[in-house]
């Protein structure tokens, strides 16, 4: 496919969540299916291996057939997709993005080198290094707030000022002097925040879109409001009010009660009711269980129909 840019890259894009068998392997079939819905939902773009798709808990040969799906599936259907080459080994995360490299795809993601914290000159040397790797195709950054290294707003002009490949970046958006921030260190970067709080980053006019988790709830729920955000961006912020009472009372509990957020995400997805795929992550983490996640479902149902209610 045609590279991404900061122009084009933007909206509420998709992840590829892992389905887990009983015996820790992956179900494949689940996740041609799951593709198959991503594919036909009207989502901006695919991306795989972020914190939802395990991407630190898979052998090489899988990472190999998950990329290769996910291709096989966008290009039939001329969707969008970026390769999540992530891993806490920048040795590792290089052989990913050589392997891959002739799938094409839009831009690959990286995450910094995640055993120990990496200085400014790192990360230039690090990002540098990644954009050689995946010449001619754009890097995008993967940033979450339970990074080893997490930037500043001011980090990301630095970075954008030396690494031109660097087209976006994924970030969690925090209070109103973030946002200020924002509006000047991420000036030519298409910037991705949250999904639940992507109305907000379309109003400070500092999100381009999300890597998004409410697209884990429902692809077509998180489309929906997507476009309502270009229509009306005050309804948008209603809704946007209701799933923070959903997450404050359904989801962050469990985030609370030390279930990771790959953990979160299937809970997304299983309360959405879109895929087959059951609550379970890889060992050794643990996952919720289904009379717990059948109860946020019904919350899900109650409290956010106009997400849940689209299929």
């Amino acid at each position: 496919m045609e590279a991404l840019s900061v122009n084009n890259l933007r909206g509420s894009w998709g992840t590829l969540l892992i389905p887990v068998n009983t015996d820790n392997s992956i179900d494949y079939g689940c996740l041609e299916n799951q593709l198959d819905f991503l594919c036909n939902s009207g989502i901006s773009g695919i991306y795989s291996n972020g914190t939802a798709g395990e991407f630190f808990n898979q052998t090489e040969d899988e990472f190999d057939k998950i990329q290769f799906l996910m291709a096989e599936k966008c290009n039939k259907n001329n969707i969008p997709f970026q390769i999540g080459a992530c891993h806490m080994s920048p040795i590792i995360s290089f052989e990913r993005i050589e392997r891959s490299k002739f799938l094409n795809p839009g831009a690959f993601q990286v995450i910094f080198p995640d055993w120990l914290p990496v200085t400014s000159g790192e990360q230039i040397l690090f990002l540098k290094k990644a954009a050689e790797a995946t010449a001619p195709v754009p890097i995008v950054l993967y940033n979450p707030g339970h990074s080893k290294t997490v930037l500043q707003p001011q980090d990301f002009s630095r970075l954008h000022r030396e690494i031109s490949a660097l087209i976006g970046v994924k970030v969690a958006a925090k209070e109103q002097s973030w946002f200020d921030a924002m509006k000047v260190h991420g000036e030519g970067l298409s910037v991705f925040i949250q999904g639940h709080r992507l109305a907000t980053g379309i109003k400070e006019r500092v999100a381009a879109g999300s890597y998004s988790n409410i697209a884990c709830l429902n692809p077509l729920g998180a489309v929906a409001w997507y476009h309502l955000m270009q229509e009306n961006i005050q309804e948008a912020l209603v809704v946007e009010k209701r799933i923070a009472d959903f997450f404050e009372n359904c989801i962050f509990p469990f985030a609370k009660a030390g279930y990771s957020d790959p953990a979160l995400d299937k809970l997304l997805a299983f309360a959405g009711g879109w895929s087959s795929m059951s609550t379970r992550i890889r060992f050794p983490y643990k996952w919720v269980d289904e009379e717990d996640a059948l109860k946020v479902r019904q919350q899900a149902k109650k409290m956010l129909p106009e997400l849940i209610t689209r299929f």
